[in-house]
């Protein structure tokens, strides 16, 4: 239960302009990190911070940052203009939400504070511009970052007075330690620093010796996932990986699922391989990950946050996998060694009103899992987590659900129940599928789409600079149709639907009958295998079984 007592925003000895922009962000009262950070960090305390995903961390860090900023402005002696603030992130993702969050705080004060994103290493030159104008708070991977400073276009060591290090817990696992541990040799010997994670473990105990000093640690009392109020976690156990195809197909196809979903993956050829077989069915998923150019990814996240489409299936194995360590950094599973080193999914991107995450592959780690589940049920929007587990992944499943577990060690993660008996009809359409998705099939889709969306994010960039309106009408969940379609999948007969649910989902729209007058002259104009292509109605969700 909430406290009445709890500290607002107005009584922080904010400035009028940031309590006006967090009027206008809907905040009527801060979570509980921003109301415990906020005024040990007005107070000029280094802090080490944990919380758990989609708790406000950046907000947490950006209000008083830019408080302390116009302070100074306004009452300090009148300086040279300069760098004062720095954010470090470990992906070029979270680099635009942070520069993006910063901006919209920073709303009413734009003339005072500017913020840079240096995050993008294709656009060096532009950068090198706007770093000359002296930006009072620079946001960017480690990477970029260091090589502002080596190449003389940044210079920190005489004014940076804030540091800030956001997912730090990651910036390790992505092989950021000799970037970061150089990047700090630039810095003044003081400075007020932030850490903010969410998890604490050795590479965040490391990072804290490199960055705080002496500082207050904030290891908030809550769970690392909302309630089961909130946020219902489930596990279905597949006996074999065609019974996962299967069971994914009944969920989306009966619309079992609604709303916006997250499809988990664990390697880039898995994603396609979904991708290609949900197209069989005519259910229009897109894939996000590391091998698309950053605009395209930002582009399919700002259009899956406006409703364009509501399935997205995402990669973060070789951001969170073993292999992200050390020298290891963008090799991950075989298949996936182009993948942007710095493109992450699962860590800190925030999609909105997610309505259920479908970890189609077990995650793999505990911590991977957390990560994932924060992409839904945030704000206080309800949430679902479903889990496929096959019988040789109990063991890894039981790590998860004992990192879950509180202290009076309830489970978690509940048996879904879900009579796979009563989907046996559509397993030969799952299998008729499933053959149809190749090796070759999967190679052409991934080539395709690259070359696509590279033509989108470069060849066109000054055009839908100058028409934005033609940039939305750009779709990432078209067909890829490398794989040979079959249209009569598309379509589910009333007689495969299982009983129980008949007369609760619609599968397909019902098709008025023409009056007489019109049939003749339709037989002409329609193909009538166009019959088949329709679209889903929405219903409400059906309780499991």
């Amino acid at each position: 239960m909430e406290d009445p007592e709890t500290l607002g925003f107005e009584h922080m000895g904010l400035d009028p302009r940031l309590l006006q922009a967090v009027t206008d962000l809907g905040w009527s009262r801060p979570t509980l990190i921003q109301e415990k950070a906020i005024p040990l960090a007005l107070e000029g305390k280094d802090l080490l911070a944990r919380a758990r995903t989609g708790s406000g961390k950046t907000a947490a860090y950006a209000i008083p940052m830019l408080q302390l900023l116009l302070h100074r402005k306004a009452t300090g002696p009148a300086v040279e203009q300069a760098v004062r603030g720095l954010v470090l992130v470990p992906t070029k993702e979270l680099a635009r939400q942070a520069q993006s969050m910063i901006q919209q705080l920073a709303a009413y004060c734009a003339r005072d504070i500017r913020v840079a994103n240096v995050s993008a290493a294709e656009d060096s030159a532009s950068q090198r511009a706007v770093l000359m104008e002296k930006p009072d708070v620079v946001v960017g991977t480690p990477s970029r970052i260091l090589n502002h400073l080596q190449q003389d276009n940044l210079k920190l060591r005489d004014s940076l007075e804030l540091l800030v290090v956001d997912e730090a817990d990651l910036l390790f696992s992505f092989g950021f330690e000799e970037e970061l541990k150089s990047l700090l040799c630039h810095l003044p010997r003081i400075y007020q620093a932030f850490l903010m994670s969410a998890t604490f473990n050795e590479d965040v105990q490391a990072l804290k010796e490199l960055v705080l000093h002496n500082p207050v640690t904030l290891k908030l009392q809550e769970s690392q996932l909302p309630g089961p109020d909130q946020l219902q976690q489930f596990q279905v156990v597949c006996e074999t990986e065609e019974d996962k195809f299967l069971l994914l197909y009944a969920l989306l196809k009966l619309s079992l699922i609604r709303g916006k979903s997250l499809l988990f993956v664990n390697t880039l050829e898995r994603s396609y391989r979904l991708r290609l077989f949900l197209e069989q069915f005519s259910i229009p998923s897109c894939v996000l990950n590391g091998e698309l150019p950053l605009r395209s990814r930002c582009h399919i996240i700002s259009q899956f946050n406006q409703g364009f489409y509501d399935c997205v299936i995402a990669t973060d194995a070789e951001v969170l996998g073993p292999t992200a360590k050390g020298k290891h950094r963008g090799k991950g599973p075989k298949g996936d060694r182009a993948s942007d080193p710095e493109a992450g999914v699962a860590r800190g991107i925030d999609f909105h009103h997610v309505c259920a995450v479908l970890n189609f592959d077990l995650p793999p780690t505990p911590e991977a899992y957390i990560h994932r589940a924060g992409r839904t049920a945030r704000a206080n929007n309800p949430g679902i987590v479903l889990t496929f587990v096959l019988p040789t992944e109990q063991s890894h499943l039981g790590k998860i659900e004992e990192l879950l577990s509180g202290e009076n060690g309830a489970p978690t993660l509940l048996p879904y129940q879900f009579r796979m008996e009563e989907i046996e009809g559509f397993r030969y359409r799952c299998r008729d599928a499933m053959r149809s998705v190749t090796k070759q099939a999967i190679r052409e889709a991934r080539l395709k789409e690259i070359k696509e969306e590279l033509l989108h994010s470069e060849k066109l960039k000054t055009y839908f600079e100058d028409n934005p309106r033609d940039l939305q009408l750009l779709r990432h969940d078209l067909p890829l149709h490398p794989a040979v379609v079959k249209p009569h999948l598309g379509h589910v007969p009333d007689y495969l639907v299982p009983p129980a649910l008949r007369g609760l989902v619609h599968p397909h729209k019902k098709r008025k009958k023409p009056s007489s007058a019109k049939k003749a002259k339709k037989a002409k104009t329609q193909n009538p295998l166009r019959s088949f292509r329709h679209r889903e109605k929405r219903q409400p969700t059906a309780a499991p079984s």
